[in-house]
């Protein structure tokens, strides 16, 4: 399939589904299209090797970056790999972890991705010390050996990690990727995700005894004629139970998941034993419990990723639950994604 029927097809992909015929997202696919071919060979990426070899889609939540880009990738016949940017990070590690962090295990992990002539990669951020001092050497590895990437964020290249603990020795990466990266930005004025869905019939607050009757009468419902059972996960040596689980639905308080040491790869392993997830007791987020919504910022990626459909309740609706001021622009994004997971539709 050429390139050149791609932005047909998308377009023909919104008809069928009514979405919106958006010009901004119309000439971010042109601008795809033209990172993704050449002029010898419509789907041979490596022919030019002047090309960009990153396309860093970068905005704001419910802007349409992930949609159109999934499309992009379905789209393609050509060796390929999907990850969210945490579990290709968790993988990562899980390698060097194997190789015991021996000099060439990052080109040995780039050495198995020569396989995909694309790889994908969903919501880049960077949050931690470990990740931004290993990601420029990763990269340049990873373009050395002419792999193409494709990034979604919501940050533009300059700001990624700011005020980052010493993100000093972050700054290479940043100049690896400008270099080799075409960076634009999609920005709509509005949040797709929330269009339709007022009425967030499995959203509750704010936390009182109403509100807690309300959510077991449906968790009751949920679960009725479904067998209680006690998961227990093991990830890497941690153990993790899931004790109010019925086939597949599982029902938590916050304090569970957000205020105990797990993360990214716990949220994972709970993820693929779950398909409807109850959270309880949400509380409004401060300076003084930023960890806690750092863990729930990284869950409610995961889950969005998963596309596990939730209920939950809160201390206040989701425009008013506040947040720490350096989680103020990732908190954004899980405020729109909690929209679609507690939508009707």
């Amino acid at each position: 399939m050429q390139m050149s029927s791609l932005k047909d097809s998308f377009l023909n992909y919104c008809e069928k589904n009514n979405y919106e015929k958006n010009i901004c997202q119309l000439k971010i696919l042109d601008l795809i299209v033209d990172f993704l071919t050449t002029k010898k060979n419509f789907l041979n990426f490596f022919t030019n090797n002047k090309k960009k070899k990153c396309f860093y889609l970068y905005g704001g939540v419910g802007v349409g970056k992930t949609m159109i880009l999934n499309f992009v990738y379905e789209f393609l016949y050509e060796p390929k790999q999907r990850l969210h940017f945490n579990e290709f990070m968790i993988n990562f590690h899980d390698y060097r972890h194997k190789m015991k962090n021996k000099d060439n295990s990052i080109l040995a992990f780039v050495q198995n991705l020569k396989k995909y002539k694309l790889i994908y990669l969903d919501e880049f951020q960077v949050t931690n010390i470990v990740d931004a001092m290993i990601l420029g050497k990763l990269f340049e590895t990873i373009f050395n050996e002419d792999i193409k990437l494709i990034l979604t964020s919501n940050t533009k290249v300059d700001d990624l990690y700011k005020d980052g603990l010493q993100r000093e020795q972050f700054l290479p990466f940043i100049s690896i990727i400008k270099k080799h990266s075409i960076q634009k930005e999609l920005s709509l004025e509005d949040d797709y995700r929330k269009l339709g869905s007022n009425k967030l019939i499995r959203t509750f607050y704010p936390i009182n005894e109403k509100n807690t009757f309300k959510v077991n009468q449906i968790f009751r419902e949920l679960t009725k004629n479904k067998k209680k059972s006690k998961i227990k996960l093991n990830i890497k040596d941690r153990i993790f139970f899931i004790s109010n689980y019925y086939e597949g639905i599982a029902r938590f308080n916050f304090e569970e998941l957000c205020n105990v040491n797990i993360g990214a790869e716990d949220y994972m392993e709970i993820a693929k034993n779950c398909k409807f997830i109850v959270i309880d007791n949400i509380p409004a987020f401060n300076e003084e419990n930023s960890n806690q919504q750092n863990r729930f910022i990284t869950l409610i990626d995961i889950l969005y990723e998963k596309e596990i459909n939730l209920l939950i309740s809160a201390s206040s609706n989701l425009e008013s639950l506040g947040s720490s001021t350096k989680l103020k622009d990732s908190f954004r994004r899980t405020l729109s994604r909690l929209y679609e997971l507690t939508s009707p539709n």
